[in-house]
């Protein structure tokens, strides 16, 4: 490929584009034109990348180019095909064994990264990388065999070290905290009710062990102040909680229910539709919410209105992706509840507090937290209990000064 291809609107938009998409867009473009064919765009939760991403397909395929969209588990090929169809792109082949819409010669194909470390990568001029931020060896090894193709990678979280490595460029048009003031995004408010001693839990690749985790969390009063808390505080709102792992989870789930509260339960071994069954039977009532682990920091699209943290975490990757879920807005919907049992707040702050705009390479020190960096970190109101900014006369929550 002689010139990288460019991104030009389409000829028709079934919905108009957000401002910073507008900018998402720009961005690359600009990217672009200073050279650089390894780009990330990093793009909040509920800040609309699948509108972003169709754009970027829909302007490779009006100047003649083929499109590879990969997603990071084979259960999003679906949820992405449906989605690109909503925004006008019909010609669109799968990549997966036995999957009905195989069809090699369309110049849209969507692939799991899994799938492609099986197969010969498709033939296309742009590469478009979901949750880039994962470093999938299929990835950077398709990377370095095709060193002229264009690829874009989108993630929320572009934050892991190496990325830098592999990518050339970061475009950030628009922070968490703008899309919330904005209204694009869920305000939300945090209560820190528990506080586990996990001094003696040890640290393993930058997050804490989670076999010692998970006996720290499944403490019998720690379980309990979970779910009276919740029925405290969430008033049967849609919930996600998530734990450490499946054990921890089984515990969590059980104690709901012996408080009258019916919970789905959710892994990595829950397929598509299970989740999807999950998901309708939130929205209907019939249940209350879904614990999981290890799952449901991706690819969630629901209307979800409290976030429990029972599964501390040294990782803003991993923090941001979680409150995440909760963010994004509904009919109805006046903010966010987070209950973190887990200190993750006095951790690593507000998730609005968390910026990075450097791509971090495999050699580069992880970013000090604010925590590490000496900053104030959130406080109870001593009125109603809520985390506020440390620096803040009056609770944003009540008003207390």
């Amino acid at each position: 490929m002689s010139a990288l291809p460019l991104l030009d609107p389409p000829s028709f938009e079934p919905r108009p584009l957000r401002p910073h998409q507008h900018a998402a867009i720009a961005g690359v473009k600009r990217s672009m034109i200073a050279g650089n064919h390894r780009i990330i765009v990093q793009l909040p939760t509920g800040a609309g990348k699948t509108r972003t991403a169709a754009e970027i397909v829909k302007g490779a395929l009006a100047k003649g180019n083929r499109v590879c969209f990969t997603v990071p588990a084979i259960s999003l090929i679906d949820q992405t095909v449906e989605a690109f169809e909503a925004e006008g792109i019909r010609d669109i082949g799968v990549i997966q064994a036995n999957h009905p819409r195989t069809n090699s010669h369309c110049p849209v194909q969507v692939a799991s990264v899994q799938t492609l470390a099986r197969r010969t990568r498709p033939a296309c001029e742009i590469a478009v990388i979901d949750e880039c931020h994962l470093r999938f060896d299929a990835v950077t090894e398709w990377m370095a065999r095709e060193p002229g193709k264009l690829f874009v990678g989108l993630s929320a979280t572009p934050w892991a070290k190496g990325l830098a490595d592999d990518w050339q460029d970061l475009i950030v048009p628009v922070r968490m905290q703008e899309l919330i003031d904005q209204g694009y995004l869920s305000p939300f408010r945090v209560f820190a009710p528990s506080h586990p001693d996990l001094t003696r839990v040890a640290t393993v690749a930058g997050d804490y062990h989670e076999g010692q985790l998970a006996e720290v969390m499944s403490d019998n009063r720690l379980v309990a102040d979970v779910v009276q808390t919740w029925l405290q505080r969430a008033g049967n709102r849609p919930t996600l909680v998530f734990a450490v792992n499946r054990a921890h989870a089984a515990h969590l789930q059980a104690q709901f229910a012996e408080a009258g509260v019916r919970m789905g339960y959710c892994d990595a071994h829950v397929d598509r539709i299970e989740r999807k069954i999950l998901f309708d039977r939130v929205a209907s009532g019939d249940l209350s919410g879904i614990v999981n682990v290890g799952t449901l920091t991706t690819g969630v699209d629901a209307d979800i209105r409290c976030i429990v943290m029972a599964r501390p975490t040294k990782s803003e990757m991993l923090f941001v992706q979680c409150i995440g879920r909760g963010l994004r807005t509904a009919p109805g919907k006046s903010e966010c509840l987070i209950l973190d049992h887990a200190d993750n707040h006095a951790r690593l702050g507000f998730v609005t507090d968390i910026h990075h705009d450097q791509l971090l390479s495999g050699k580069d020190k992880r970013e000090p937290t604010q925590r590490e960096k000496g900053e104030p970190m959130p406080k109870d109101c001593p009125s109603c209990g809520a985390l506020k900014p440390a620096k803040a006369r009056t609770c944003p929550s009540c008003g207390f000064q």
